[in-house]
């Protein structure tokens, strides 16, 4: 479980561990339709970033990291993050496996129009 140390008013040590990017990943499969567009986005700009360097805010991308860690980081000035590279690269897997899927949603929902009352989690077995 994601480890959370407030150091200060202002400032926030996140340690994170391999389970809690499985715990994302499951999250993502979840509710995919709700992270349709983040898992694309994690998906596609990790690579980018090395994948071990990869930053949740650089694109709009940290909805689903703040929901495992059950609170906004962005209520401190700052924080840092210590996680193992296998973190990053499960991660990187459970993105690459929803990716295709996503990419489908996200085409749906834009062709139907947002909220047309297009069921996107029909798709998808649980």
């Amino acid at each position: 479980m994601a480890h959370v140390e407030i150091i200060d008013d202002t400032t926030l040590r996140i340690t994170l561990r391999l389970e809690d990017a499985i715990t994302m990943v499951q999250m993502a499969q979840r509710e995919q339709a709700e992270y349709a567009q983040e898992i694309i986005t994690i998906y596609e700009k990790m690579p980018v970033f090395e994948y071990t360097h990869f930053c949740f805010y650089a694109y709009d991308s940290a909805r689903l990291f703040e929901q495992m860690l059950g609170m906004d980081p962005k209520s401190y000035l700052s924080f840092s993050l210590d996680a193992p590279d296998s973190f990053f690269y499960a991660l990187y897997g459970g993105m690459a496996g929803l990716y295709e899927s996503s990419l489908q949603l996200v085409q749906q929902t834009a062709g139907t129009g947002a909220g047309a009352g297009l069921d996107v989690n029909a798709h998808v077995s649980i």
